[in-house]
C-alpha cells in the first residue's frame, strides 16, 4: 500500500541519493550535485506546510503488511512534490521521483492519485500541472493514462529539448 510522509532528517541518504542522480537531472529543476548539508540545511526548514513553504515534499513508501510481524514491510520508493504553489489562483506543479529500481510498477500511478485527492479536496486546488520534457514517454503516459490533458507544448523549453504542460482541473474528477 502506497504511504506519502513528511520529510525526516533520516531521510538524508534516500534525499543525497535522488537529488545527484545526474540521468535525472535533464528531467528536472535540479542541475547541479546537492551535498548532504545541503539536504539536511532543507529537511529541517521544512515546515511540510505547503502555505509557509510553498512547495510540500512528501516521502513514498510502500508499506505491504506481514503475517508474521504487526509492523509492515516498509519500502521507500522515492519522493513527490507539490510547488509552485500558488493560493489565491488555486494551482500547484507536480514532481515525482521514483528511484530506478522501482520504476515500471505502477506506484507513480498510484501516487499521483493521492496527490490528486489531497491537493483537489483538501487543499480546494483548481488546477494541478507538470511540466514533461517530450523525450521522457514513460511520464508523458502516466500523466495521459491519469486523464491529464496536453495544454500546451513549451518549445525549446529544456536543453534537451521541448516540453509539454500536462494540466488536471477539479473539473475533471
Amino acid at each position: 500500500m502506497i504511504h506519502l510522509r513528511k520529510i525526516e532528517p533520516t531521510d538524508v541518504p534516500y534525499l543525497y541519493r535522488w537529488e545527484n542522480d545526474a540521468s535525472a537531472w535533464a528531467d528536472g529543476s535540479n542541475h547541479n550535485p546537492l551535498s548532504q548539508q545541503d539536504l539536511r540545511d532543507y529537511v529541517v526548514a521544512s515546515t511540510g506546510d505547503i502555505y509557509r513553504d510553498g512547495q510540500l515534499r512528501l516521502i513514498i513508501e510502500n508499506r505491504e503488511p506481514r503475517t508474521d510481524n504487526p509492523e509492515p514491510r516498509t519500502e521507500t520508493l522515492g519522493c513527490a512534490d507539490l510547488f509552485d504553489f500558488d493560493p489565491r489562483n488555486r494551482r500547484a506543479e507536480i514532481g515525482l521521483y521514483i528511484a530506478p529500481e522501482y520504476r515500471g510498477k505502477g506506484y507513480a500511478a498510484q501516487v499521483l492519485l493521492q496527490l490528486e485527492q489531497y491537493a483537489f479536496s483538501f487543499l480546494q486546488l483548481r488546477v494541478l500541472y507538470a511540466i514533461v520534457a517530450v523525450h521522457n514517454k514513460p511520464c508523458s503516459e502516466l500523466f495521459l493514462s491519469s486523464h491529464y490533458t496536453p495544454s500546451s507544448l513549451l518549445p525549446d523549453w529544456t536543453l534537451e529539448g521541448d516540453a509539454v504542460l500536462w494540466t488536471k482541473t477539479q473539473k475533471a474528477l
